[in-house]
């Protein structure tokens, strides 16, 4: 007997039938003649989820926190010390002069604890984004449907904020019961909620780049492009925040800037901005350009990869069911708008 005549032929059958036999991928064994072996593909849903390695514990007595600690609380002491000594100079000489000072401390008092109380609250809604970010990735890869109802709750609450989500709010809520998969329903708040906003951002960046391209191009002083450069930075950074929900004061704004420097060094933009800085170049653009122009094209694409590292910080969920902007889409809108200028 040949072997084309051993080979089994193909046939139909019914997952119901007795003869139909579900085994693992491991077992081994002999099964009866006419039965049917079934043997189940791995869901890659099941698979194991890789889990990132926890970093290192310092261990050691916190010196430089107590340092700072009590510097703090002795600077503290001696500016109280220094206002009642004020206040009581200012009553040695004339009542009314102590009671004018008096009011003075209680505004300055006053103040500072409302200033204190919004650091507070920026750098509390900055960890909240954070977290939720962090969650919703790990919703998409473990696909939990219970915490993914908790992530839309607590996304909800932070977009009613904003007037302009009515809408998609309504429409998140309306589809949120029809939604099985945890994945999914992360996607679905991604593509309602994040969508309006991601446009908006690609316009402040979009804008931010061609402010910098333009003053860059004809400022005549280095010294006056870097700082223009930094305060259009920080001012797109905050605009970023403020649009998906933070409300970052000045301690929140030196955090957004460090995660964002840190988003660069890990993902290598800055790498990729002089890489496509040099392919744009490279086709006949810079006969096109002066060298004013081309510095100030190159000032423009590092200011819009600053503000995508931005996008990617502040932005309450990852990138799952929408595509994330390009630099190479914001280099094309920099370039028509140095076209036209010409």
């Amino acid at each position: 007997m040949n072997d084309r005549s051993q080979q089994r032929r193909p046939a139909t059958f019914r997952l119901d039938d007795p003869g139909v036999v579900v085994t693992e991928a491991d077992e081994t064994g002999r099964l009866s003649r006419g039965t049917i072996q079934i043997t189940p593909e791995p869901d890659p849903m099941a698979l194991p989820v890789p889990i990132e390695a926890a970093r290192p514990v310092r261990r050691g007595f916190p010196w430089g926190t107590l340092f700072w600690s009590g510097l703090a609380g002795l600077t503290l002491l001696g500016t109280g010390l220094s206002v009642v000594h004020l206040i009581e100079d200012l009553f040695a000489r004339s009542e009314t002069l102590g009671f004018v000072g008096v009011a003075f401390a209680f505004v300055t008092a006053l103040a500072l604890a409302v200033v204190i109380g919004r650091e507070a609250f920026g750098l509390a809604r900055l960890t909240t984004i954070e977290k939720l970010h962090q969650r919703a990735a790990a919703v998409l890869a473990n696909d939990d449907r219970k915490e993914s109802r908790v992530i839309v709750q607590d996304l909800l609450k932070i977009a009613h904020q904003n007037p302009q989500l009515a809408r998609a709010r309504a429409t998140l809520e309306s589809h949120a019961g029809e939604i099985i998969d945890g994945a999914d329903m992360i996607r679905l708040a991604e593509r309602e909620l994040m969508s309006p906003l991601d446009a908006e951002a690609r316009r402040l960046v979009s804008s931010a780049a061609q402010k910098v391209s333009i003053v860059t191009a004809v400022s005549p002083r280095a010294a006056i492009d870097v700082l223009f450069v930094f305060v259009a930075a920080l001012r797109l950074i905050r605009q970023l925040a403020y649009l998906y929900g933070g409300r970052p004061g000045a301690l929140g704004m030196i955090r957004l800037l460090r995660h964002v420097i840190a988003h660069l060094a890990i993902t290598g933009g800055m790498a990729a901005s002089d890489s496509l800085v040099q392919q744009m170049l490279g086709h006949g653009i810079a006969a096109k350009l002066s060298q004013r122009l081309g510095e100030g094209v190159l000032n423009g694409l590092l200011t819009a990869r600053l503000g995508l590292a931005a996008i990617d910080v502040t932005r309450p969920l990852p990138f799952a069911a929408l595509p994330p902007p390009k630099l190479s889409d914001l280099a094309t809108d920099l370039l028509r708008k140095k076209d036209d200028e010409e």
